[in-house]
């Protein structure tokens, strides 16, 4: 058995260590390698104590060879690509050499010479001046060896690194995303010089003003924060006053260690962990985690990201009101902890581990779970030792996460146990230990906001440990809704202390099919075995905009509650954790029908943490639709926001709502065939039942059971039409086949000024099904380009995803209607239209409000799609108008919709009127 298929976390690697922002001096070795990809193992030549690289091809690093052109990637969620009998891998086991000279610098001389790789995938060893140095495992997990006895300064050095795509290692990196291999983080060539500390740990905590620090080195220095007028020893306790660090309040001192061999730069944050009667705190205040999981992830380059897209990252969540960040399922780029570190966001630090594929606590004769299997142990151990050691100096940690769905084992305790051997300060979360049997912070995935509040309301369970959901919201498709139950419930029980949506990115690759640029996912590359576009599940688009999703989510944990207090007011509560409101402007907007009629800003004196104010609206709520917008604004500019950026708004409507009066009239020009309904410019109008299945719709059988139902292929048949009570009166009745229920419509209409009234009655017959998809109209228009309508927007809202829908006048391109998600599916709707004009037509509700959706293709053209670029406009417009529709949830991987959200059959009343 060759080091690829050993148990073993390596051979030759220096101990862990911190991530150091030092003065050593360093040759990035980023850019072009020689690089030669072999079939196998054995197919790769054994050469490289002296390649020949002539002939070889070029490779970038860092990157993954499979987005270089050679193989492909391939995506699993929990099954592994290849059979389980670990530790051996397929002998069908692509190798990658990757051969470069350095000119390794004169000034190297007397330093330790040192050669890092940031992160590897998945097990690789490596040559320098032909001879062997070492091997490594850990694909998320820096690796050092020490080439001092190997290379001589002031002369070429040639380094060999032998990569391989399996190796025992992946049976604990089942981690839910593209398999993707190569040196895809940085290797640096470090010169560490003698008396220089090449390990330190930043102990500094906060209490009553006051901060505590402690600066302990494998070199003996002297450290100096000038902001603070100290200067102290190494290993000494010292204290000042100080302003805390927080999420909100990200404070940071600079300082530097100096010793006789060089200088370590220190970014310094003051603050306290603490678990306080079930509550984890923070420098005493407690936190509601507004968070997200987020995987390294670009379109083009998988894993490998720059410091720009770390960057825009944490600007898109701190822009977005996150808090928290779970790094999902490894370690990230050290720099990405810096940047949370700088900008504010909390840090569940999750361990280089899953083990998902094997099952939860196997029973023979299935095999172990490896956290079960006593031959894993060191590697796992000294994985999470890497990691804590590595990241231990950040401040936005706040909580060290032993990895993810791997079960149960005594390896985990044995992690925990080496996690709290370096640190103690921090606790340590693992979401599989579902008793709370060692872990400090009791956690689940996706359990609904009734078992939320099961947990939170009995102290009892669980050692009273505080509750967070590791991963909720599941972000798949349309999705996630209900969100606003969730906060209901984090904001009622102190235990229940938020959680992290899943997840923060959708890892569609940009590739092309069929000549056609697309975002590839899971079977796009031919893989046997795969999940889909299960890997699409984010609240970003591949490109990192922002789905409805995430406006949504941002929508609801607002730091800021501005709702409406009954009397013609609005009530504020402030609920930051630390901030009171004195950096934010209030604004009030007041708009009639859509146009505004008055915009000011309001005179609001700061609310602490906490509080609540109310808020008098002083405006004139006689005339229809009246509303008033109140937002919170920054009212200067930060680190990650300009000034005038929206933090909360709410909205009031002013007047009271009058009960709409249907026009009498004379019976309608109205035609009825096969095609369907037609009048004026809308042609083949029919009743609608069936939406293209949404994922949360098609992955928990949903949308089968609709089938089942036959709403899929529903028909319809004209009972009569004729003039009747002074309207033309069709009746209709839609119904699948071989089944023994439908809809029996009444559609009755009466000609209006400029144009036409429909009453539509809808009564359901026979053995109907309990929930419908949608129950509305649909019919064609002549092309259309722009659409206005009055109501809520700008983006799609269903019953479920509304908190962020506002009402107002908007317009759009039919085009723009359009949400482009990777795998095409119901998009689009805005829930509670007042009324619409598409070109010359105008469609107004009489009463009831509709949902509207407008496409340039069918339901079938949306369904039968499996990418966006599949979807062809045709040569009409088509629009439907839904008296309701079932909400979206996130059953994809979470709780089944609540009754609540279904759209239930029963009869049903819509009128419209139709004018030119």
């Amino acid at each position: 058995m060759t080091y690829v298929e050993d148990f073993a976390p390596g051979e030759n690697v220096l101990p862990p260590r911190a991530w150091l922002d030092d003065d050593a001096a360093r040759v990035a070795l980023s850019g072009d390698w020689s690089f030669r990809l072999s079939p196998s193992v054995a197919d790769a030549p054994d050469d490289l104590k002296d390649p020949d690289t002539s002939g070889w091809d070029t490779l970038a690093v860092p990157g993954h060879w499979q987005l270089s052109g050679y193989g492909a990637p391939a995506y699993t969620n929990i099954v592994y690509p290849f059979p389980l009998e670990p530790p051996y891998v397929p002998t069908d086991n692509p190798t990658g050499d990757y051969v470069r000279t350095v000119a390794v610098p004169a000034s190297f001389a007397g330093s330790r010479i040192v050669l890092r790789f940031e992160g590897v995938d998945s097990r690789f060893a490596v040559w320098a001046n032909g001879s062997f140095v070492g091997w490594s495992s850990g694909s998320r997990l820096p690796s050092e060896f020490d080439l001092t006895s190997l290379v001589t300064p002031g002369s070429d050095a040639q380094i060999a690194v032998r990569v391989h795509q399996w190796s025992a290692g992946s049976y604990v990196e089942d981690q839910d995303m593209w398999w993707l291999s190569g040196i895809f983080r940085e290797v640096n060539l470090l010169a560490l010089r003698p008396g220089a500390a090449s390990d330190v740990f930043v102990h500094s905590s906060y209490a009553d003003g006051v901060g505590t620090l402690r600066v302990d080195a494998d070199v003996a220095g002297v450290v100096d924060v000038p902001e603070l007028g100290l200067s102290f020893a190494t290993g000494d306790s010292v204290t000042a006053p100080v302003e805390p660090w927080s999420a909100e309040s990200p404070r940071l001192y600079d300082g530097v260690l100096r010793t006789d061999g060089g200088e370590v730069r220190l970014r310094i944050g003051f603050r306290t962990i603490a678990i306080v009667d079930g509550v984890f705190t923070v420098n005493g205040n407690r936190v509601l985690f507004n968070g997200v999981n987020r995987h390294e992830f670009h379109p083009e380059r998988g894993r490998t990201l720059t410091e720009q897209d770390m960057l825009d990252d944490v600007l898109i969540m701190k822009r977005a009101g996150m808090n928290a960040v779970r790094t999902s399922h490894y370690p990230p780029h050290p720099y990405f902890l810096s940047l949370c570190d700088e900008y504010g966001l909390y840090v569940v630090d999750e361990c280089d581990l899953e083990t998902h594929g094997f099952g939860y606590e196997p029973q023979p004769p299935n095999l172990p779970n490896p956290v079960m299997d006593p031959r894993w142990r060191d590697d796992l151990v000294t994985r999470m030792q890497r990691m804590v050691q590595r990241d231990k100096n950040h401040p936005s940690i706040v909580i060290w996460s032993l990895g993810n769905e791997c079960g149960m084992g005594e390896n985990l305790k044995a992690m925990y146990d080496a996690a709290k051997a370096i640190d103690p300060s921090r606790p340590v979360h693992y979401e599989r230990d579902t008793e709370a049997e060692f872990v400090d912070i009791y956690s689940r995935m996706y359990t609904d906001p009734a078992g939320c509040a099961e947990i939170g309301a009995d102290t009892s369970k669980y050692r009273n440990l505080p509750f967070i959901l590791c991963e909720y919201g599941h972000a798949m498709g349309n999705g996630p809704g209900g969100l606003l139950d969730y906060r209901e419930v984090f904001e009622k029980y102190p235990r229940c202390q938020g959680g992290f949506i899943w997840e923060f990115i959708d890892h569609g690759l940009r590739t092309t099919i069929d000549g056609r640029e697309v975002y590839a996912y899971g079977g796009d590359f031919g893989e046997t075995i795969h999940d889909g576009n299960f890997v699409c599940d984010g609240l970003l688009f591949p490109d990192r905009t922002p789905s409805p999703g995430m406006l949504e989510f941002s929508k609801v944990i607002e730091p800021l509650r501005i709702v409406a207090d009954g009397k013609g007011g609005v009530t504020v509560t402030n609920h930051y954790e630390v901030l009171d409101t004195s950096h934010l402007t209030f604004r009030v907007v007041v708009e009639v029908e859509g146009s505004q009629v008055s915009s000011e800003v309001l005179t609001v004196p700061p609310i602490a943490p906490g509080e609540t104010v109310s808020l008098e609206l002083p405006y004139d709520g006689s005339q229809p639709e009246t509303w008033a917008t109140i937002s919170a604004e920054l009212g200067a500019s930060t680190a990650w926001a300009d000034a005038g950026h929206r933090i909360a708004w709410g909205q009031v409507r002013l007047d009271e709502p009058v009960a709409a009066v249907a026009a009498a009239g004379s019976p309608a020009e109205v035609s009825a065939d096969v095609q369907g309904i037609s009048f004026g410019t809308v042609s083949s109008a029919r009743i609608e039942v069936w939406r293209a299945p949404i994922d949360n719709d098609a992955q928990p059988g949903v949308a089968d059971a609709w089938r089942e139902e036959g709403l899929h292929r529903v028909q319809h048949r004209v009972v009569s039409a004729g003039e009747r009570d002074g309207a033309w009166e069709v009746v209709t009745r839609t119904a699948p086949p071989a089944l023994q229920w439908g809809l029996r419509s009444t559609w009755r209409f009466v000609a209006v000024d400029g144009g036409v009234q429909l009453e539509l009655n809808v009564v359901p017959e026979g053995l109907f099904p309990e929930v419908l998809p949608r129950l509305g109209i649909t019919f064609e228009v002549p092309k259309v380009d722009r659409v206005e309508w009055f109501g809520t927007g700008p983006n799609e809202a269903y019953v479920d995803t509304q908190e962020a829908a506002a009402v107002g006048k908007y317009t759009s391109t039919v085009a723009d209607l359009q949400t482009p998600y990777v795998r095409p599916q119901e998009n689009g709707h805005r829930i509670d239209t007042r009324w619409a004009t598409l070109d010359t037509l105008r469609i107004d509700a009489v009463g009831t409000l509709f949902g509207l959706t407008v496409r340039d293709w069918t339901t079938q053209d949306l369904e039968t799609a499996t990418h966006t670029a599949d979807l062809t406009p045709r040569d009409r417009t088509f629009v439907t108008l839904d008296l309701a529709q079932t909400g979206v949830g996130t059953a994809a991987c979470g709780p089944a919709l609540p009754n609540r959200d279904k759209l239930h059959t029963a009869p049903a009343t819509l009128v419209l009127r139709f004018t030119q």
